[in-house]
């Protein structure tokens, strides 16, 4: 880690910036936008996630509502991504933060495809939970103390942005979605977190193909029963 500026994340919240740049000087408003700009630029959207363009299960969540929108989110991040390249290697960070988008973009699919929904929440609470799930199961060399401190931290991140994530116009499942993903994650890979390299790369290859497999599997399924039907 290079000072103050953990790679990761500043990657990562580089392109969200970017993106939402982007998307300003090509007219699209930085206070409210409007939902045909946002389903333009790759919003998640029921007859077109589950039609010809999957592609926006992920795109989705580097596309924002506004710029009050964005520094929330990358606030939120900032301070999670810190943590988190102190604690996951950067393959895991990458594919945790990753996996978490695509779980709470599905699980909004499933809860209502016919909300149109964008931003990177579901990929923030996710790796909120693969935290949560990685300090109280790993064996890491940190005290109980910190340990202890940091899990309060995190537990009140979550349950206060899941209760104001009940706001109307706040997509709440995919919070939801991207926190169980998260919390699931990090669970199968806490043990391994500390192992001898060779270890931990080959248990991250096997999770990660498992869990791609079952967002393959979650997707199908909600493909096949929410009776979308592709506008014309």
């Amino acid at each position: 880690m290079n000072g103050n500026r953990p790679p990761i994340t500043t990657t990562i919240v580089g392109m969200n910036v970017a993106v939402f740049v982007v998307m300003a000087l090509m007219g699209v408003s930085p206070l409210h936008p409007t939902t045909a700009q946002l389903v333009t630029w790759g919003a998640n959207w029921g007859p077109l996630s589950l039609g010809d363009q999957p592609w926006r299960i992920l795109a989705c969540n580097y596309i924002h509502i506004g710029i009050i929108h964005i520094l929330l989110n990358m606030w939120c991040l900032w301070n999670l991504g810190s943590l988190a390249e102190r604690i996951f290697d950067p393959w895991t960070y990458v594919l945790v933060y990753t996996f978490c988008g695509l779980g709470g973009s599905i699980t909004s699919l499933w809860w209502h495809p016919q909300v149109k929904g964008a931003g990177a929440s579901g990929a923030i609470f996710g790796l909120a939970g693969a935290l949560i799930a990685a300090l109280y199961l790993g064996r890491l060399p940190i005290s109980k103390q910190a340990i202890q401190g940091t899990l309060k931290s995190l537990l009140t991140f979550a349950g206060y942005n899941l209760f104001f994530g009940l706001a109307p116009g706040i997509d709440a499942s995919a919070h939801v979605g991207g926190l169980l993903t998260g919390l699931a994650l990090g669970a199968v890979l806490a043990k391994h977190l500390t192992a001898p390299p060779e270890i931990r790369d080959g248990w991250r290859r096997g999770v990660f193909v498992a869990a791609l497999v079952i967002l393959l599997a979650a997707y199908v399924y909600v493909r096949h029963s929410a009776g979308i039907i592709a506008p014309s």
